[in-house]
């Protein structure tokens, strides 16, 4: 029998679909962090409020609910997106590929506005309302969905391993926590959603024969 092996690594390798959608989710984040700071300064709360940042006094009272879908690509200062954006390059091409496009938008959206919806009703009833904005309990959530992924693959997708993922979590939960500033509520509600949501979406490939493996016997 023909040995397809080799033929099959090159093609994990090298035929790895694009993943335009996560690309088109960083580059919209960009984009609109390169508006703010043109139009005014993302650094600054009251015009972050005005061009839909979270604050939840508005979204209660006022019903203004988009900011909880805006606010997941606002951004506070150049290192915030640096560092939201280069864990989302890094591994959300791998979430894309297990779940497709169309899922995957769908799960990535759903898991920053479910972040904030949590964050909003914990903190409904605190005497100080923060402002709060980014892509992080999005992002958290597609490390969820990539963990319940990798685990239904006996600990390793791609070139992912459980292992690597639980490190990735604790350093940001660790980072999270003993930083100001940081809604960690959205972290940990990001992280179990998407958890959720892999369930809910991920399917395991079956496997298949490819056919350069038919061969006389």
């Amino acid at each position: 029998m023909a040995d397809g092996s080799a033929g099959r690594m090159e093609q994990e390798r090298y035929g790895r679909k694009r993943a335009w959608v996560n690309g088109g989710l960083i580059l919209i984040n960009i984009l609109y962090f390169v508006y703010l700071e043109i139009a005014g300064s993302s650094e600054d709360t009251l015009f972050m409020i005005g061009h839909g940042a979270m604050f939840t006094p508005l979204v209660l009272e006022y019903g203004e609910y988009y900011r909880l879908v805006t606010s997941i690509f606002m951004h506070f200062g150049i290192d915030h997106i640096i560092n939201n954006m280069l864990v989302l390059f890094v591994l959300g091409d791998n979430l894309e590929r297990a779940l497709g496009k169309g899922k995957y938008l769908i799960f990535y959206l759903l898991c920053g506005v479910g972040a904030n919806v949590v964050s909003m009703l914990a903190g409904m009833h605190d005497p100080v309302q923060s402002v709060s904005a980014g892509a992080s309990g999005a992002i958290f959530g597609v490390i969820g969905g990539l963990l319940y992924a990798v685990m239904r693959n006996h600990g390793r997708l791609e070139d992912l391993s459980t292992r690597q993922l639980v490190v990735v979590i604790a350093f940001s939960l660790y980072f999270g926590f003993t930083s100001t500033g940081v809604d960690n509520i959205a972290h940990v509600a990001g992280l179990i959603i998407g958890i959720l949501l892999g369930v809910l979406f991920y399917r395991k490939p079956k496997p298949t024969v490819p056919y350069e493996d038919w061969g006389p016997y």
